[in-house]
């Protein structure tokens, strides 16, 4: 069995100058395939509001939904490290939510978790490390403050909001985070930022000066439903119109009788088979008299 990634594993990939492999996965199957991949790290992202429940933003999934994707995903992620990631309203109430709710997280088999925001949450951060809880920051576009930030805008453009990025980070780092997330900035606020922590950071659409790259896995592989087209995303495949073209195939052979085909039917003792069919003859013949 592979070995399990672990935090040193993960500040071992940093010393070696190595950007670790993040995804998002909210399944099962993707979770697995990841795996396979030898994919470092798997984000149970609060974005499955969008990708996997068709919500507008990531404010509507509940915990006890969180908590589904998170079980589906442990149960595949053997080796890869796991974050799951905390909704809104989960852990800005208390500590004692926060706790809790991490704790539910980690109980469900995750490494870790991640909340977003900066100094205002940092002691948040620092009474889930307290309770034993690995726990990532999130800074720049924090999705769950759409409305404070103006909506899906490039954070860090400024010379005042990469400082204020700064002291956000730094209080995070004093709060015991293990690692950051940095999103939608500039590469050059990115590496401003990563050159003043002694933790880790990654990135998604932060550009290259970070300790690994994240990406939404529906982005990379074309399977998307929606509107939102981010432009650091990398498209890999288009797999949304090849399962749309299986879908019209299968379609296509049921109403035309083609499917399913006497290859596609279970076999069966020709004396058995002739004794149905008479069977049914002798009831049709029943029914209509």
């Amino acid at each position: 069995m592979t070995q399990k990634v672990t935090l040193s594993t993960l500040h071992a990939l940093r010393a070696r100058q190595q950007p670790a492999v993040f995804v998002t996965a909210y399944d099962y199957p993707t979770a697995t395939f990841a795996e396979r991949a030898g994919v470092d790290m798997l984000l149970v992202g609060d974005s499955a509001a969008m990708t996997m429940l068709g919500l507008p933003n990531t404010l509507g999934v509940s915990m006890d939904e969180m908590i589904v994707f998170v079980r589906a995903v442990c149960r595949a992620a053997k080796r890869a490290f796991v974050v799951g990631d905390l909704p809104f309203l989960s852990y800005q109430q208390s500590d004692e939510a926060a706790i809790l709710n991490a704790g539910r997280f980690i109980a469900s088999g995750c490494d870790a978790v991640k909340c977003e925001g900066g100094a205002r949450v940092a002691g948040r951060v620092k009474a889930m490390v307290d309770a034993g809880i690995c726990v990532m920051g999130h800074l720049g576009l924090t999705p769950q403050s759409l409305a404070q930030l103006g909506g899906y805008k490039v954070q860090g453009k400024s010379r005042a909001a990469v400082d204020k990025l700064v002291d956000d980070a730094l209080a995070l780092q004093d709060a015991g985070a293990f690692a950051i997330l940095l999103e939608a900035m500039p590469a050059e606020a990115a590496a401003y930022v990563r050159e003043r922590l002694g933790l880790l950071v990654y990135g998604i659409g932060a550009g290259p000066s970070v300790d690994g790259q994240l990406v939404i896995s529906h982005d990379i592989l074309g399977t998307f439903v929606g509107d939102i087209a981010p432009r650091f995303v990398k498209q890999y495949a288009r797999l949304g119109g090849d399962i749309e073209r299986v879908f019209r195939a299968y379609a296509d052979d049921v109403r035309s009788a083609q499917f399913p085909a006497p290859e596609h039917c279970y076999p069966i003792d020709p004396d058995t088979a002739a004794a149905l069919s008479g069977s049914r003859g002798i009831q049709l013949e029943s029914a209509v008299a």
